[in-house]
């Protein structure tokens, strides 16, 4: 089962949960130090892997899904054989992958759109535990969804910066493709800040070329830190499989949704109020984006941003597109100031907007 959105440069394919097998063997538990990435004057990302493999789990959902409907339906001569009011709906087993990111609390990060229309969830670790989770909450627009377990012996994988990630970084995708278990690939990140893929979301991903498959979602982009700074959940691919374009959630987007969801079960995104293209910054050398429109009685036009201004930082960090403007600020808090710098007729300003709710 997979859910097909058409983007303008192909197919985008948010990763189908399919049926779970079993985990591989048994991982170790204890978080070390990741020991120098070679053996015997070989480089290798063993010893990384073995660090952070415990911290990536399994998920199977058992779903619920509308059975096809009988095409005779339709049709009035036939329908009288059938019951209209069989409205039955047959259980689905799929599967996907997740991170544990809270060892004392078992909180564990995966995609909504795993746990879509979840009756039971049940989280598999690497050594073969296997426990029943609770849905703490999911949110579609960033497409993340907190899980909890109990358990003790739980290994967290720590957070990294996502906004410190750049293009041409290694980085080492785990997850459960497929449902065949877990599964490591590596690559470099293609990309980052991509939007307009068409899914409606809040898209500022980190694009790799890590071979990243369906079941995959939910799973774990790492760094050679060992650090979480993504959290896989889409590929671009016609057949359905990996053609070496997969996107990542930002750990720092994750980090941020998780927070809300866990203090108030949803989540609340704040709004600037200026309708923004991408535009380099007049004759300065910054990257940015230009104000096309501020939105009446919004936060902006109070505070004084107008159309024609460069958006060049939020609070200190570079804005270098609209996508990571628009994730730089939904998630900050609703009714928060925060200072917008800004290039006006070439000349730098910095102006203090308070930010609205959507």
């Amino acid at each position: 089962m997979s859910l097909t959105v058409v983007a303008r440069r192909g197919a985008l394919l948010i990763l189908p949960l399919l049926m779970l097998a079993a985990p591989p063997a048994a991982a170790q538990r204890e978080s070390p130090p990741i020991p120098p990435l070679s053996r015997d004057g070989v480089p290798t990302l063993a010893p990384l892997v073995e660090r952070v493999m415990p911290s990536v789990v399994s998920v199977a959902v058992v779903q619920n899904a509308p059975q096809e409907q009988n095409p005779l339906l339709r049709d009035p001569t036939f329908r009288r054989f059938f019951d209209p009011h069989d409205r039955s709906r047959r259980p689905v087993l799929a599967a996907g992958s997740g991170v544990i990111v809270d060892a004392e609390k078992g909180y564990v990060l995966t995609n909504a759109h795993v746990v879509a229309n979840a009756q039971r969830i049940r989280v598999t670790l690497a050594d073969r535990r296997s426990f029943d989770a609770t849905l703490v909450g999911a949110d579609r627009i960033s497409d993340i969804a907190v899980l909890r377990i109990t358990s003790d012996r739980l290994t967290a994988l720590p957070l990294g910066d996502s906004d410190s990630a750049r293009v041409g970084d290694y980085v080492v995708a785990i997850g459960n493709p497929f449902g065949i278990g877990q599964t490591v690939t590596a690559g470099i990140v293609s990309g980052l800040s991509r939007s307009g893929l068409g899914n409606g979301q809040l898209e500022n991903f980190i694009q790799t070329d890590a071979p990243i498959n369906p079941g995959n979602s939910g799973g774990a982009l790492i760094d050679l830190h060992g650090r979480l700074i993504g959290i896989n959940s889409a590929i671009i691919g016609p057949s359905g499989g990996n053609v070496g374009i997969g996107f990542a959630v930002p750990t720092n987007i994750a980090r941020a949704v998780m927070q809300q969801i866990v203090a108030t079960g949803r989540v609340r995104y704040a709004r600037l109020g200026v309708a923004v293209t991408d535009a380099p910054a007049d004759g300065s050398g910054k990257e940015g984006v230009k104000v096309e429109r501020v939105e009446p009685r919004s936060g902006a036009e109070r505070a004084g941003l107008r159309g024609g201004d460069i958006i060049v930082a939020v609070d200190g960090r570079p804005v270098r597109s609209s996508a990571e403007l628009r994730g730089r600020v939904a998630l900050l808090p609703v009714d928060s100031d925060v200072k917008v710098e800004v290039l006006r007729d070439g000349k730098p300003m910095t102006i203090e907007v308070r930010l609205g709710g959507g």
